[in-house]
């Protein structure tokens, strides 16, 4: 396997539309990255350069120490696994995973040898002879990943390959491409736009918008302290909530006050907001740190219940504080009601601050502190 450098990457296409700009990423030896961003964020772009199908405009790119910019994608040595599987319709699986080698020259009995091996780890031995239109649509993806780990290539690369199947197969799915990367200690770049799909499978997550490497890091770590609005609204399930608050002072407490109710920071959080006060911030809070409170109490709130989504395990509750709307994810044994009032606290110390103007954080990674 090898390490992949992307130094200053940019690709522009005519008429001046740029698609990536001046990305800096560094996929280790055997490291599982995922690219994750909204659709147009230049994800599949970046994917496409390092695998040489997009002409790479700035920058330079390296595989395993040599520069690839002028490098034929055949010489490479990656392998690339697409989100419609591009079988050969008229090749059964067993012809379909060796193509590749034989178009390569590679012995008769390696080719044997060595799609037979990756068909057993794959479970798909007993489908060899078929043709790809009687399997499913999760046994024809495990093909397309066996047709990619049979060339024995440096790297992996994976461009939404998860996105045709149902909800059911993904999940089975992304438990054997993690069970797959830690087989194969294998190097993969992973391209989605399922932020579930970046946190459950990730060694380190590249978030992306507008072509734009907006923060890059584990999954934990960017969930815990993301450095702008953005990453923490698309890092998350249900996303973070925002709500405009002015700060105060009273008491030598920050005070955040939202309109239609009034709660305090924390008192560690002070340093970051001091210089805020008079001002307005965006106060954020996931919807697992806010707590379902019968009598309300100190940092407590007062919320009208809109929609209310069982999810069996919890409840996702859409709350109205009159000037917003949010959600929290409470426990399944409490009862409510669409117009109910609902009083929740807010874990304090959990809590995430942006400015209003640059949307980046107020407060400092754990690491920068």
């Amino acid at each position: 396997m090898a390490k992949v450098e992307l130094k200053n990457i940019s690709k522009v296409y005519e008429g001046n539309v740029s698609a990536v700009e001046d990305a800096n990423i560094v996929i280790e030896d055997k490291e599982f990255v995922v690219l994750v961003g909204p659709s147009g964020c230049g994800k599949s772009t970046t994917l496409r350069m390092v695998a040489g199908l997009e002409e790479i405009t700035g920058g330079e790119l390296f595989i395993d120490g040599e520069k690839m910019n002028d490098v034929p994608p055949k010489d490479r040595n990656i392998a690339m696994v697409f989100q419609n599987y591009a079988l050969y319709p008229h090749m059964s699986v067993f012809e379909n995973m060796a193509f590749g080698l034989r178009i390569k020259k590679v012995p008769k009995p390696d080719i044997e040898t060595r799609v037979r091996a990756v068909a057993r780890i794959l479970d798909i031995e007993k489908y060899l002879t078929r043709k790809p239109k009687a399997l499913s649509g999760g046994q024809r993806q495990r093909v397309a990943v066996g047709r990619a780990i049979v060339r024995n290539p440096k790297v992996f690369l994976f461009d939404e390959p998860l996105s045709n199947l149902d909800a059911k197969l993904r999940v089975q799915m992304r438990v054997e491409l993690s069970k797959l990367h830690a087989d194969l200690n294998a190097t993969i770049i992973y391209v989605t736009h399922d932020q579930v799909e970046a946190m459950t499978m990730a060694d380190k997550i590249v978030v992306m918008k507008d072509g734009l490497v907006q923060q890059i890091g584990a999954p934990l770590f960017l969930y815990n302290n993301p450095c702008n609005k953005f990453v923490a609204s698309f890092i998350g399930s249900p996303p973070m909530n925002f709500l405009s608050v002015k700060v105060g002072e009273e008491g030598g407490a920050i005070t955040l006050d939202e309109g239609s109710f009034k709660i305090k920071a924390e008192p560690g959080h002070k340093e970051y907001l001091a210089s805020y006060v008079g001002k307005e911030v965006l106060f954020g809070i996931r919807p697992e740190d806010l707590c379902y409170s019968k009598s309300g109490g100190e940092n407590g709130f007062a919320t009208k219940v809109t929609v209310i989504e069982p999810l069996g395990a919890d409840i996702h509750l859409w709350l109205s504080t009159g000037a917003h709307s949010i959600v929290a994810r409470t426990e399944p044994h409490n009862e409510f009601k669409v117009g109910d009032t609902a009083n929740f606290t807010a874990k304090m110390e959990k809590a995430r601050y942006f400015d209003k103007e640059t949307e980046r954080a107020i407060i400092p990674a754990a690491k920068d502190r």
